[in-house]
This record gives structure tokens, sequence and C-alpha cells, in this order.
């Protein structure tokens, strides 16, 4: 899980004054239709994170395709992928920018920098977006439109140094989003002032975040790790009403797995997560299935994704977040339609419906 790699990011702010960002030659895309970005993380300081292409038609991949349409690479830390506006936008995390792109060029439209450690994008509007921090107590307040920080939300009880928002999701005119390192909440925003008026105590590290079609909200906890300082307990899934913002029902986990990335099909009523293998589950079940939707190869699932118009179900596999990474493919029932290299640590995705 990517979320565990950065807490040594203490140097960040060195990296971008000292990343070169044109390097080579430039090569032109037309990639028009359906499609699948994946977002390559690659590895700590080396500044080799990557944009991978999906045609699911086809079965082609095409890789680094960012770096191939604007002759200079993503920078370092590829967290994760939006598509708002007619734009991609990507979140480098290491690298203090979020860039915006053309998804059918590939080129750079346009980049918001000077972010602390950028993790995710939620759009309110043309003109405003929040992008969640790692190391700072602040959500930034951005328009995607000028590419501009205009504001911050101070999230209260929470310090810099210990500092961590994550996902977020929108649920009318509020924003909820889970706090990770070394944190325990969920907290409601006010999109309309905004404000944090609302804070949810889960369990430790809750590391994802979607809304299902019945406005109920599931949040996967990883539970911490043996000897943290902040605690360490069994991990759990959490189903909550976004209308009152209270728990209804905790799944729970053994001490010692580690579920990440809960994700949902493209009606909102099947949720997927990675524990090991594989995880499916109705959002109108009242227990955890017994045993994984699709079984673990192995190695180490990393991302996930669910096609949301024909269902099937794309995990990645970071090997051993060295190598390039596999993305497998499989059909809504489980069955193996494909498989292909990524980059270095798939580990985000992102639908292109045109």
């Amino acid at each position: 899980m990517r979320r565990f790699k950065l807490w040594l990011i203490v140097i960040i702010p060195l990296l971008a004054s000292c990343m070169k960002w044109h390097e080579g030659e430039e090569e032109i895309f037309d990639v028009a239709g359906r499609g699948l970005f994946i977002l390559n993380e690659g590895n700590f300081q080396y500044g080799n994170a990557s944009l991978s292409f999906y045609n699911p038609e086809e079965h082609t991949v095409s890789n680094e395709v960012f770096y191939r349409a604007n002759g200079m690479k993503l920078g370092d830390v590829g967290q994760s992928l939006a598509m708002y506006g007619g734009r991609l936008w990507i979140v480098v995390n290491g690298s203090h920018v979020v860039f915006a792109v053309d998804p059918v060029t590939f080129k750079e439209i346009g980049r918001i920098e000077n972010l602390t450690s950028p993790r995710y994008i939620e759009f309110m509007s043309d003109s405003k977006a929040y992008v969640s921090q790692l190391w700072d107590n602040r959500i930034f307040i951005v328009n995607p439109s000028t590419y501009s920080v205009t504001g911050y939300i101070t999230v209260p009880d929470m310090t810099m140094e210990t500092g961590s928002t994550e996902q977020m999701v929108r649920y009318g005119d509020f924003v909820y989003c889970c706090c990770w390192s070394y944190q325990n909440r969920i907290i409601k925003i006010d999109t309309k002032t905004d404000q944090v008026v609302g804070s949810l105590t889960i369990g430790i590290q809750p590391n994802s975040l979607v809304l299902d079609c019945n406005g109920k909200l599931w949040a996967l906890t990883g539970g911490g790790y043996e000897g943290s300082p902040y605690g360490y307990e069994a991990p759990a899934l959490y189903k909550i009403d976004a209308e009152t913002f209270a728990v209804e029902r905790i799944f729970r986990f053994r001490l010692g797995q580690t579920p990440s990335e809960v994700k949902l099909n493209g009606r909102g009523d099947m949720l997927y997560w990675i524990n090991d293998g594989v995880w499916q589950m109705n959002v109108d079940a009242t227990r955890v299935p017994v045993r994984p939707f699709i079984e673990s190869r192995g190695t180490k699932y990393y991302g996930l994704t669910i096609d949301p118009v024909v269902g099937d179900i794309y995990v990645a596999d970071a090997i051993d977040y060295q190598q390039q990474g596999m993305v497998y493919r499989y059909s809504g029932s489980g069955v193996l339609i494909d498989e292909f290299y990524a980059g270095i640590t798939p580990g985000a995705f992102c639908w292109k419906q045109q």
C-alpha cells in the first residue's frame, strides 16, 4: 500500500527546486475513445513516476505517455488521478505539484505548484477544488481554471507534524475527508464556507473512502502497525450514513491484516477492496465474505479499479517496488482477461470515457 511508503518525506521541499522538467523530445498522440489511465508511483526520491494508458477494446498499453508527449518526467511519487472539466489531473506527491493534462494528446495544459505534499484532489466547480496534504494540517483550496492556490482549510486538532488528510468524497454541499497518518477521523467540510463543521472518530489510519448508491460512506482503516506510538489495532471497514454522519456498521478484520483501496462498481452497489486478494461485497451485506473474490498471486496487490461501464476488475501488482509492475484485468465474474506491464509501482487509476 503506497500510503505506508511516504513517512520519510522530510526533505521533499529540496526535491522540487532541483527538479529538471524538460528533458527530451516530444511525441504526438491523438487518442480518442475510452481508456484507462494508470499512474505509476515510481521510487521515492528517484523522480521516476510515470503515466500509462490502456485501451480495453484493443488490449494494448502505452507506457511513459506523459514523458513521451511532453519531453519531461512527471516527477517524484505519483499519488492519484482525477478527471474533471475535460482534463486529467495528476497529483505528484513528492514534487508538490498537480498537473492538468489533455486526455487525448497527453499534453500538459497547466499545473498547480507550491503544494506541501498533495495527495488527492476533489472538485467543487470550475473555479474551486480541494487538495488534501500529507504533513500539513491544512487542505489547500485551489482554482482549477487559473491553476492557483486561493486559500486553506485548517483542520482542528491537527498539527503540521502529524497532519494528514487523504481521500475525499462529495455529498451535496459537503465534502468528507479521511485523516490518515497518526489520525483516526473523518472530517466534514461545508463547501459553502470552506470550514470543517464535523468530525467522526473511527479506527486508526483511515486509508480510503467511497460513497455508495444509498448515500452511505464506506471507510477502510489500516489499524496502524506494531510498535506505533499512535496505537495498533485490528483494521475495519466502516459503513457511515452521510446524512447523519453516524456509524451504522463495523466489519472487523484480523489483527495484522492490511485492507486498502475500497472501491465501488459503476452502479455504486458493490464494494471491492484489497486484502492480499481482491474482495467483493454487496453494499447491503451484513457480513464480510469468507473468501476473496480474486485470490492473491503471491506478490503485492497495490491498486484497484472497476470499469464503470462493463464491470471488469483491474488490480495492480507492485511485485517488488523496483521493476515494472503488472496490471491484471478480470471479468465481472472473476475470469482473467488480460495482463500487461505498466511502470514502477502502479497504484492509481482513472477512466477516460471518450
